[in-house]
Formats: structure tokens, sequence, C-alpha cells
């Protein structure tokens, strides 16, 4: 019978809980577990945005952790080695197989190095290893040597003692067998691991560089991570789902930055029907090549017949194809907004004046076969579902909210409601919910009009992803470069205020001094003066140009973000010329450090999200301790029985 003091609701809960937990001590043991570990330090939060496929870059800041590793070497052999040892130490838990085949061709491979080298890495693990339970240290090793490392990792103190000695065994059985590369590589990771606990990803993955689909490769293998979309990451979702408008804009792009080798050689998307449309379609003259024309034509085309289908997408200024004179000037003239521009160029051989956003044959044949390719690539597939399983359009964490680009705004620092569909406006919190729940419909379903969606999301002006009027048609074919200026949300001039900045926080449900918006999208441009730290401390922008397409606009390789229990740090980093150059010890990344905040005390996991995720689960393991010791429950036996 059920006790008049426990709802059913709670007894079925409990009665679950108890499965796990059959016991009086059973409970007794999780509870001590739990609150121990809301007593330890809080786990480093890394933070990086606007990657924008240059692998090499991300590449090298993640197996760097933004410049912790070098931090936390100098920490603990500070007293012990010389710079030059400690960047060498770097180097190896950095690139391990690039270090010891170095080491080897030196001929420096002798036991004593390889001594030392273990050493210092199990000296540096142990140290990190002290933030985390011994479990969850554990769990982070290679499971081939989880018994050794975890052996290794917890020496006694004591130079003279049989542990010590035991240890100094293992080491010694270690190079004996001619696993010390083996084990070397291991700790390498372990370390990695161990110095930074989980890594937000505030958006644009995708373009420019050429290598997105690498950096995709390696945060499917990380260890804990969240993406924020961005609107070139939901542009390649799109295109993945069949968005023609999405895919023309995916090739367009890789084109034009030169990045084509991620759709045929990574992806396998075939382009030979583009190609050899372009060439037989379009003239060889001006500053673009056949196929670039070529596909932003059929890009502008697609766009037209969207904007077309979505008057509430409040586009028509984009419909531009339909506003060209080519009996005027040397190359024919655009009306945009009353006023007449002169193109670049007058080939456009496949406009029909009765209807020019209507595709051709040919280039309905194009596009058959890009979305053919797109849809059927498995690669690309698998990457884009990634996204989805560990993407969102925004994060609260820990007091910071993780957006890419932007909640749409009015001038006065309201909400601006965005319509979607017939009736319906929503804004703030809303709109952002609404248009993931779109996005996500768009992958299942891919319908025409969720399709379309995807692509508002990548470019439209009331898209939180996007907050710019893009000008792609300008850039690409008018020559007056006044007519490139991209109108902004109001909300990113805005957020510069300390007020507006709370307002957006507490939209979504956070207060207080220690709350951050964190965004990517609009590169920092530090060498004309500007400050990725906005809204007096209360706006992080982290995208200062992390590709190498950006580095001459901003001035740097790129902001990251970390944060640890003793506060929040923003690095601007310095470009980096090789790998080569790191590992012969002659470069790394190096980072301009500008402290954001220090914590009064150091902050324990009991102050973070999860910790209050564990006081929960306190809550839940007494309320089944009091139900076991009223009788409410009866205990199942004893644990592990």
């Amino acid at each position: 019978m059920r006790s008049d003091s426990m709802t059913g609701q709670q007894e079925k809960y409990l009665s679950l809980l108890s499965e796990q937990f059959p016991t009086c001590q059973a409970v007794y043991t999780e509870v001590i577990n739990l609150e121990a570990i809301l007593n330890l330090p809080k786990a480093t939060e890394h933070f990086i945005s606007d990657v924008h496929g240059d692998s090499q870059q991300f590449d090298h800041i993640i197996n760097n952790c933004s410049g912790v590793i070098r931090e936390r070497v100098k920490t603990v052999f500070r007293h012990k080695l010389t710079a030059g040892e400690q960047a060498e130490l770097c180097t190896l838990i950095y690139y391990p197989d690039e270090k010891l085949k170095r080491v080897k061709e030196q001929r420096q491979d002798t036991p004593t190095w390889y001594r030392t080298a273990l050493m210092q890495l199990i000296e540096l693990a142990r140290y990190l290893s002290d933030a985390y339970t011994r479990s969850k240290v554990r769990k982070a090793m290679p499971v081939a040597y989880a018994y050794i490392i975890d052996e290794l990792l917890h020496a006694s103190g004591g130079e003279q003692t049989d542990r010590h000695v035991y240890h100094e065994r293992i080491i010694e059985s270690i190079l004996e067998t001619g696993s010390v590369c083996d084990f070397i590589r291991s700790l390498s990771a372990l370390i990695k691991r161990l110095a930074v606990d989980h890594l937000h990803v505030v958006g644009d993955i995708y373009d420019r560089g050429p290598h997105g689909d690498v950096i995709m490769d390696r945060l499917m293998a990380y260890h804990s991570l969240d993406i924020q979309w961005g609107n070139h990451d939901v542009c390649w979702m799109g295109a993945a789902a069949g968005s023609e408008a999405c895919i023309a804009t995916v090739v367009r792009n890789a084109i034009h930055y030169d990045t084509l080798n991620i759709l045929e050689g990574s992806y396998g998307i075939a382009l030979r029907e583009l190609a050899l449309f372009a060439e037989e379609t379009y003239a060889k003259e001006g500053v673009l090549p056949p196929v670039e024309k070529a596909i932003s034509v059929i890009m502008f085309k697609l766009q037209g017949q969207l904007i077309r289908r979505h008057p509430e997408f409040d586009m028509a200024d984009r419909l531009l194809l339909d506003k060209l004179d080519l009996s005027h000037g040397p190359h024919g003239k655009v009306c945009i907004s009353g006023k007449n521009y002169d193109l670049t160029t007058r080939d456009f051989p496949t406009l029909d004046a009765d209807d020019p956003y209507e595709l051709t044959s040919a280039e309905r044949h194009v596009m058959s076969s890009l979305v053919e390719s797109f849809t059927h690539s498995r690669r690309l597939q698998r990457h884009v579902a990634f996204l989805y399983e560990q993407g969102t359009m925004y994060l609260a964490y820990n007091g910071n909210l993780l957006f890419h680009g932007c909640v749409p705004m009015r001038e006065d620092g309201s909400f601006r409601p965005v319509r979607m569909g017939e009736h319906r406006h929503l804004a703030g919190r809303a709109y952002l919910d609404a248009c993931e729940r779109l996005a996500r419909r768009a992958w299942h379903e891919r319908s025409e009009e969720l399709l379309d969606w995807m692509w508002y999301l990548w470019c439209g002006l009331g898209s939180p992803l996007s907050g710019r009027n893009i000008k792609t048609f300008e850039r690409t074919f008018v020559a007056d470069k006044s007519t490139w200026v991209e109108e902004q949300d109001p909300y990113f001039e805005l957020t510069n205020r300390p007020d507006v900045c709370d307002h957006v926080l507490a939209e979504f449900g956070l207060y207080g001094p220690r709350c951050h918006i964190i965004n990517g999208h609009t590169p920092v441009a530090i060498s004309h003066g500007e400050s990725p730290i906005r809204g007096g401390g209360k706006r992080l922008v982290i995208d200062g140009g992390f590709c190498r397409a950006y580095h001459h606009k901003t001035g740097i390789a790129g902001y990251t973000l970390i944060v640890d229990a003793r506060g929040m740090r923003i690095k601007a980093h310095r470009p980096f010329d090789s790998i080569v150059d790191v590992v012969a010890d002659r470069g790394d990344i190096y980072s301009d450090d500008d402290q954001l905040e220090v914590n009064e005390r150091p902050l324990m996991v009991a102050d973070t999200d999860t910790g209050a995720h564990i006081r929960g689960q306190i809550d839940d393991l007494t309320a089944l301790l009091d139900a076991y010791r009223t009788g409410e429950l009866p205990e199942r036996g004893k644990a592990g029985a």
C-alpha cells in the first residue's frame, strides 16, 4: 500500500531510483561521493568561434588548449626546467608522434631522454588530475594502459618508500618492453583531456577555409563539447537536407574561396555537370571565372524564387535580377534602391527577360545533379547529423549565454517580433526556440517550406544567426563598394550598453554580475582599435579572424576564451607558421591574455550548473533514504547482491 505522505509519481520515481541504490548503505555511499565532487575545483571550459575551415589553426589551438598546457607546464616546472625545456615538453604533448620522430632523427632517443619525458608527463598529469575524481580520470585514460597509468598517477610523496620503488620499476619495464612511445602518446592525450574539461564551439565551422570536414572529424572525437550553430553551419545543414538555395550558396562559396576540394575530395560532391555547363555557356572575361558566374546566377535565381514564395521574409530588396539593364554602359547597369549602378559584366546569357528567376533546362539539370550529390554524401550526412545532435541555437551554461549572432531587436532595445507564418510573430527567446524547432524539422521532414527557412537563417536580416542584410549580389557584380555595406540588426550596437546586455540575459533566465553574453559572427578588428569586450564586460565577441582569410582584417589570428576556477580570460592569438616549426621548438601560437574577471575565491563544482544538478541528485537520494527509514519503500537487499 502507498503511504498518504507520498504521491504516486514520487513513489514511482523513488522505486526506480531504488533499483540503482537498493540499500541505505548504497545511498550513503553515493551521497558522500556526490558531496565530495561538489568540493572539487571547477573544471576548465574552452570557448572557440568562427574557425571557418582552418583546420591547421584549429588543430593547434585544440592541442595547446589556447595556451592552458603551456601555463600548466610553467606552474609545475617553474623551478625545475628552463624556458627551452618547458617548450620542448609542450611540443611533446601537442604533437607526440612528430616530436618522437624528430627525437629519433636527431639520435636523442636514449633511455635517459625517454625516462625523463615519462617522469615529466606523469608529474604534469598528476597535477591536472587533482581537479577530477579518480573515477573520471580513469575513464579518460586509454583502455590498454589505464591500470598502469592509474598506478603511476598515484605515487607516494616519499623518495625512499617502497611505493616509489614500485613506480620506478614500472617505468623501467615500460622502457624494457619497448612500449615507451605508446605510453608517451597516451599520457600526452590524457594531459590534453584533463587540461580542458569542456569545449564550446560558438558557430561557423564551415566556409572560407579548406577543411571544415577535418574540423568536424576532430569535434566528433572530442570528449565533451557543445555547438551553437552559426549561419555558415546552418547553410551547410540546409544543403545536406536538400535545399537548392543552400546548395548553390555552399558551392558558390567554395568556388569563391578556392576550397573546392572539400566538396569534391572530402564529400564526393560531383561538380562535373556545373563545370561543363559553365564552360559552354559563360564567357572567359572579367574577374570571375565562368564556373563562379554560372553558380552565382543560379544561386540568385533560386533565392529570388524563394523570396517570392515568402513575403514574410521581407527581402524584396534582394530581388535584383529583374532590375538589370544590360543595354547601357560598358557592362550594363542595375537599379538598387532607385539608383543605377554599373555592373562588372553583362555576361548573363541564361536570363529570360520575361522571368529572370526561372532556371533554364540546363541549369535545372545542374541543380538536380548537385542535390543528388549533397543528399547522398554519406560523410556529409554524418557530419551534419552530428551538428544536429550536439548543436543548438543558443545555450545557457554556468551563467553564460552562448549564441552565434544576435537576438533581433528594435532601436529602443526591445525584442523585435519576427513574422513566422501567416499571423504569428515571435520575439526574444521564443523566436530563437521556434527557429531551432524549424531547423530540426527541416532535417527530418525536408519540405520546401522548412528548407526555405534554413536559407533564411543563413542570410536573413531577421535571422538570429545572421542579423545582416547580406549583399552577395553587389559584392559579385557591382563595382561601387558603397553598395556592399551590409545593414545590421540594432542588437550589435545596442549591446555595447550594459543595461541592454542585462535585458538580453534576463530573457534567457540569467541574472547577476557574473553573467555574460558570448557571441561570434562579427570579426573584431583589433588593428582598428576594436575590442572583443563590450557592454562593460557583459558581452564578449570571440570572433577575431581565426581563419587565415581574416588575419589581414583583424590583425590577429582569432580569440578564444578560457573560464576556470580562478576566473575568465580572453586570449588574442598570434598566427603561427607551421606545425613543423612547433615540432622544432621554434614556434607556438602565443597569446596575449586579457584577464577579464578574477574570482574572489576559486570556484568549485558546487558553483556550477553541474553542482546544481548534483544537489538535485542529493535531494532525490535523501528522499529515498527517508523512504527506506520510514518503511514507505523496502530496501531491496544488500548492494551488489
